[in-house]
Order: C-alpha cells, then sequence, then structure tokens
C-alpha cells in the first residue's frame, strides 16, 4: 500500500479562477499562465480547467510542445523569448508567439528563415530591472522588428515589480505604468501589462487586450495577506492531503521532534502525519503554522522532518490514528484551509509550495470539470 499522501487537482476551480480574471477584465482576453508545469499542479492535470482561456504562457519549449499533443490549437506565448537562434525553428513549426527582450533576440530573427513571419511581443523594462528594453531604447528596437521580413505582428509587453503592494506611497504601479505608456505611445500592436495583482487590484488601468492569469488561476493570492482567497473569490486549485499514521501521549517536559522544537506544558495527545519536507511540505515551517485534521483546524508541532510532522491533537479527541489532514486546500465537510496562510505562517509565498510538491508524491485531477 502506497503512503497516504497525494495531491489532488481542482479542474472545477481552475475555471472558476479563470472566470474571475474575465470578470475582472471583461474586455480583455486572458492567457492562462501555465509556467513551471502550470505551477506545479501539471500541464496535463490543469489543461481541462483552463482550456476556455484565450491563450497560454509559458517559457519552455518542451511544455509548449506538451501543450499542442493537448490539441490546443490557440496562442501560446513565451513570455522570455527563446533562449538560442534554432529555437526560433521549433516556434515556426509550433506556431508560437514570444517575447523579445534583447538585441541579440533581434538579431536571430533577422538571421532567421521562415516562410511564415512570427507574432512577437516587444517587453519594456518599466523599472522591474530584469527583462526588457529600457525605455530610451524601446522605440528603436520596435523599428527593427518593424522593418524585418520575419516579423509579422508586434504586440508591447512590460511587467509589474509592485502591483501586489504600494510602492514608497505610490498605489505601486504608477511609475511603471506612466513608463510604459510614454514608450509604447502612437505605436501599433497589442498590449499586455496586467499580472494577476494588477488584474485583481488595478484593472481599470491596465486590462487592456491582454492580461496574463498566473496565481490567481490557481487559487493564490498575489497580495496576501492583505486579501484572502475569499475576498477575490478564488478557489484552491491544489489539495495537498494526508493521513495520521501515529498518535502520541506527552506529559508536561516532553518534546517533539528533532532538536526537541516543541516542549508540551501540559498533558496531550498529538498525530504523527505522513509528510514532510521530501514531500514538498515547507521545513521551516514553525510550530504553529496552520492545518486540518478531519476538517478541524489544529497546529503543527516542531520540526517538519523528511518524512513526518507532528499535530497538536489536543482539542480533537475524536481524531486519531487514520484521521485525514489536509496541509493545504480543501477539507472534509467544506472545510478549506488557503495556501497562502499556510506559506506566510512559513515565511513564504503560496507560489513556493505549489511548484515545490515533489515528484514522490501522488497527483491526479479530480476530473470535474
Amino acid at each position: 500500500m502506497p503512503r497516504p499522501i497525494e495531491a489532488l487537482i481542482h479542474t472545477e476551480a481552475l475555471a472558476h479562477n479563470l472566470g474571475r480574471a474575465r470578470a475582472q477584465a471583461p474586455n480583455a482576453r486572458v492567457w492562462a499562465v501555465v509556467k513551471a508545469n502550470a505551477y506545479g499542479h501539471g500541464i496535463e492535470r490543469a489543461y481541462p480547467g483552463l482550456r476556455a482561456a484565450d491563450g497560454f504562457a509559458l517559457l519552455d519549449l518542451a511544455e509548449a510542445e506538451r501543450l499542442r499533443a493537448l490539441d490546443w490549437r490557440g496562442p501560446i506565448l513565451l513570455l522570455e523569448g527563446v533562449f538560442e537562434p534554432r529555437d526560433l525553428e521549433l516556434c515556426s513549426r509550433l506556431k508560437l508567439w514570444h517575447a523579445v527582450h534583447c538585441e541579440q533576440q533581434i538579431d536571430w530573427l533577422a538571421m532567421h528563415k521562415t516562410h511564415e513571419p512570427h507574432r512577437v511581443f516587444l517587453k519594456l523594462n518599466s523599472g522591474m530591472n530584469r527583462l526588457g528594453f529600457a525605455p530610451a531604447a524601446f522605440r528603436a528596437a520596435y523599428a527593427r522588428l518593424d522593418a524585418l521580413p520575419q516579423v509579422d505582428e508586434i504586440g508591447l509587453m512590460t511587467h509589474f515589480s509592485d502591483a501586489d503592494a504600494p510602492r514608497l506611497g505610490a498605489d505601486g504601479i504608477a511609475h511603471q505604468l506612466a513608463a510604459f505608456e510614454a514608450a509604447a505611445e502612437g505605436l501599433a500592436g497589442e498590449r499586455t501589462v496586467a499580472n494577476s495583482a494588477a488584474t485583481l487590484r488595478h484593472a481599470a488601468r491596465t486590462a487592456n487586450d491582454w492580461v496574463r492569469a498566473g496565481i490567481m488561476s490557481y487559487g493564490g493570492v498575489p497580495d496576501f495577506p492583505e486579501h484572502d482567497a475569499a475576498h477575490w473569490d478564488l478557489k484552491p486549485a491544489m489539495t495537498l492531503r494526508s493521513k495520521i499514521i501515529g498518535v502520541q501521549p506527552l506529559q508536561p517536559g516532553d518534546t517533539v521532534g528533532y532538536g526537541s522544537a516543541f516542549t508540551a506544558e501540559r498533558a496531550m495527545r498529538i498525530g504523527i502525519v505522513a509528510c514532510g519536507y521530501a514531500d514538498g511540505y515547507p521545513r521551516h515551517a514553525p510550530t504553529g503554522t496552520p492545518v486540518l485534521v478531519d476538517g478541524a483546524r489544529t497546529r503543527t508541532l516542531g520540526r517538519v522532518s523528511m518524512d513526518m510532522l507532528a499535530v497538536d491533537l489536543g482539542e480533537l479527541p475524536a481524531s486519531g490514528f487514520g484521521s485525514e489532514v489536509t496541509l493545504w486546500g480543501e477539507g472534509p465537510r467544506g472545510a478549506r484551509l488557503p495556501i497562502d496562510e499556510v506559506a506566510h505562517a512559513a515565511g513564504t509565498i503560496g507560489y513556493e509550495l505549489m511548484c515545490a510538491v515533489a515528484p514522490r508524491v501522488p497527483m491526479r485531477s479530480d476530473g470535474n470539470a
């Protein structure tokens, strides 16, 4: 019998969250962002819930091939563009759209032999300072692309660094939005500037031709803890669950786990859960990280080890060996534990937890469309 841990992917929740992106930006088309293997959910498992998107955005050519193998015939956008000249051949074969963020990528296009011109999105570095052309170089890059027979339509894009929170007393996007609007003024082409945070918080100013629904597609909240999933009406697309495989009674002074990081102050019961950092649960999650046992909220105790963690059963006398444990997501009897709450307790973000679920954890779709 396998260990009683699994990750369940909720198809209906994915569809619901995609609908929330459409509701926020009713006049825009929606890229469903499926980079990092659909944020750890699995492209093949996420696809049925996201197939109503207008396009898919990702990073890897191999992931683009997997989408085409699922019979997706719509737009696919490579968010970081190509990484070497020969990647353009696959872009031609798979009909991929791709970002252009540096002069080298324009050089490669100029040398590329193709029968069908490419659709590209020219990226502006509006202040994030990762990828993209500086504002002073943006229009010249556009002119170079526009002159190439290898290029068909040119879209315009940027990425916000602070859409999820105010910045230096501002609203988080004003400085970057102003830079983008100035650089793009008068240039033809579809525009995409809104990530999940901008779509949820600033749609009136950022929902132009396309919005990019990343973390929100999976029920994660970009501005937690200011807002939670219920505030934005998002549903968790992943549940990580296991069972209690052992119960220990403690007396005052007894300790739990490596380093004796937790000491009992009174007599209590603890449950040992088949889940640890080798499964992707954060090792640095402290005592008190929320968890559900049989749908009731309790807390973790002591250090997370490779294969196990301990939970407090002191207020749950009916729970014990075999009880269902929800590490995050949907629990029994309608209980729910947001992944962002677990991540916040562990000093990280929900994105990391989604992407960190280990290959040894069985993952399946619940099959509900």
